[in-house]
């Protein structure tokens, strides 16, 4: 069987699958949260995790388009495929800006998803107020609840997370965008958001209550990233050809492997996981190095260093209880919820009695 091509850079699930390239299936998780109580779901995760593809899967998902996941596991398991209409919003476009070149850049996005349902802006500008017509105007036009994707949350304030005032102006013009995602529930089929951090002023978190935060949840740990058991079943052939490159067995390439890229945990309970980027690069390359540590540290995590005055030779093995990981990223009084969720750190125990977490760098390609 040939080796099929690597999704290295993309990240869009309808792409890599009609190029018939390398998927892990997902689609289980895909269907267990689209059919449980939670309506609002997060997920927290490090870059270059998976969690665009994620979305973009929710997207083809929810768009109807049964075709695209023929021989997944979702096949087997959804019986109706009702088609919604889907706002998909990437705020990862929303980076380094002031004001009002974040209140523009929301616009734009909106009048992209009102091109894409013929619908024509009464000369409204406030982003939410856009945005709650745009839901009322879907809906009205369609009879149909709206499902709603936003990728990377959290893009337009990281990167002055350390800096009170202009986090203030950012996050205040967030939450005003977000906030029709409440006013609206009634006509929303699903609200799903990823992000890195957790901003506890930010609407979604402060305003929806009933957002269900699965960033911890056992049934969800491996949701994104690859996991051993799925490395072992659906890459088995890219196995033998890095150990031939390499020279190594296929048992000792396994654990050169493990040693470099695994050992992530994202709950108490979960299994080994694999960082998707760094051993995509591998396979691809077919040499063993720093491909996710070397696309780059984010400026957020290097400011935040520098706000706590932390080194990094100092910052890992640590304990944490289960409340150090919920801080809202303004009003940590560490550094230790960044680094787990910026992937720098991962829970490595838990201990029941004492209830805490210890958590150390994951593998060989970060420790270096």
């Amino acid at each position: 069987m040939a080796i099929k091509l690597y999704p290295l850079g993309i990240q869009t699930f309808e792409r890599i699958r009609k190029e018939d390239r390398l998927y892990i299936d997902k689609t289980e998780y895909i269907y267990r949260m689209t059919h449980s109580d939670s309506v609002y779901c997060f997920l927290s995760r490090p870059r270059r995790f998976g969690k665009s593809l994620l979305v973009t899967t929710l997207k083809s998902y929810f768009e109807g388009k049964k075709d695209l996941f023929k021989g997944l596991a979702i096949e087997k398991l959804e019986k109706e495929w009702t088609e919604y209409p889907v706002l998909h919003f990437d705020m990862s476009g929303g980076k380094h800006m002031e004001k009002e070149q974040l209140e523009r850049y929301l616009c734009f996005i909106i009048e992209e998803n009102e091109h894409k349902y013929g619908i024509v802006n009464s000369g409204l500008s406030d982003p939410n107020v856009r945005l709650n017509a745009l839901i009322n105007s879907i809906y009205a036009k369609t009879g149909k609840q709206i499902v709603v994707l936003i990728d990377e949350y959290d893009a337009p304030m990281l990167d002055v997370a350390h800096e009170d005032k202009q986090l203030d102006i950012l996050r205040n013009i967030m939450r005003n965008f977000y906030s029709p995602l409440k006013k609206c529930e009634s006509l929303l089929r699903f609200v799903f958001l990823t992000g890195i951090t957790k901003f506890s002023q930010v609407s979604i978190f402060s305003e929806l209550n009933n957002i269900k935060n699965i960033s911890m949840d056992e049934e969800y740990a491996g949701i994104c990233g690859i996991t051993e058991d799925e490395m072992l079943a659906q890459m088995s052939e890219d196995i033998d050809m890095l150990a031939k490159t390499q020279d190594l067995t296929r048992e000792a390439t396994v654990a050169k492997l493990k040693e470099y890229y695994d050992g992530y945990h994202f709950s108490k309970v979960s299994p080994d996981i694999f960082n998707p980027y760094s051993l995509l690069n591998c396979f691809a390359d077919k040499n063993f190095g720093a491909y996710w540590f070397s696309s780059g540290t984010p400026t957020y995590l290097i400011n935040m260093l520098n706000k706590f005055d932390v080194l990094p030779a100092t910052i890992a093995p640590t304990e944490a209880l289960s409340s150090a990981f919920d801080a809202p990223t303004e009003k940590m009084t560490s550094i230790t919820p960044l680094l787990y969720q910026s992937g720098y750190v991962t829970i490595k125990d838990y201990d029941k009695d004492t209830q805490l977490y210890t958590l150390d760098i994951p593998n060989k390609e970060i420790r270096v």
